[in-house]
């Protein structure tokens, strides 16, 4: 299989084979490393999982060992496998560590925040009905 760029290279491949479930069924069984890469770019690009290239094979095969081996416990057994093979040489970046500018932080687009009214009058108002200019009651 031609390597594209972000699929699973030999190196990878190699570490993560031996930790996938092979039962053999009646059906033959689609490739595992084409669907992983289709896992992958599934979860790479955020698109909906029919729209999985055919190269990766089925959209539902890819799905379906997706949530299998969730349950099974298989993607905890590859992330660190394969992030001992790397032995601290590969470097991830994610939102934990990206600081957002201040003036963008926690506001929507087009959304002005408006000043709350105080609780109580600002101090040194006075409060009788005379100073607002009401009448007593007579």
């Amino acid at each position: 299989m031609a390597s594209r760029r972000y699929e699973l290279s030999d190196f990878e491949w190699s570490i993560i084979e031996p930790l996938l479930p092979n039962k053999p069924r009646g059906v033959p069984r689609v490739d595992d490393r084409k669907v992983l890469n289709g896992i992958y770019w599934r979860l790479r690009t955020g698109s909906p999982w029919a729209d999985i290239p055919e190269r990766y094979g089925p959209s539902t095969t890819c799905y379906n060992r997706f949530v299998r081996w969730r349950k099974l416990g298989v993607w905890d057994r590859i992330f660190a496998t394969v992030s001992a093979a790397y032995d601290g040489d590969l470097q991830m970046v994610d939102s934990s560590s990206i600081r957002v500018h201040q003036h963008a932080a926690n506001v929507k687009k087009g959304v002005r925040k408006t000043p709350t009214p105080p609780l109580e009058p600002p101090l040194g108002t006075d409060l009788t009905p005379a100073a607002w200019g009401a009448r007593e009651a007579g």
